[in-house]
């Protein structure tokens, strides 16, 4: 499971709409449960490790991170709205719960990086 996730949060750095913080939290849990040197790893990875390293410690996203957060989620609701109408089915289900994924990250504590 921690490998499908790792995966998948590196898929998700280049597919809009699929993320990438999430899926490389519950790597790190999945690890940090099977594995030390994985988990490891993943904490001390280059990219990766700074995020992981900050939600396990504090249960906090890097500021910069957050703003990224903020502004993937503009875009796919942008991006769902152009292409299906803003009144679409789809766009409001999908501002709904973008909104609901961003009211959770800014109720997230910021770190400064």
């Amino acid at each position: 499971m921690a490998w499908l996730c790792v995966a998948l949060g590196v898929v998700g750095m280049f597919v809009p709409l699929l993320p990438t913080t999430v899926f490389l939290l519950v790597a790190a849990w999945a690890f940090s449960r099977s594995s030390e040197r994985w988990h490891r790893w993943l904490r001390e990875h280059k990219h990766f490790g700074g995020a992981v390293r900050a939600w396990e410690s504090h249960h906090a996203m890097p500021r910069r991170a957050k703003r990224i957060a903020f502004l993937t989620l503009a875009a796919s609701y942008a991006v769902t709205a152009l292409v299906f109408g803003p009144l679409s089915w789809a766009a409001i289900i999908g501002g709904a719960c973008i909104g609901g994924v961003a009211l959770y990250i800014a109720r997230v504590p910021a770190l400064e990086s």
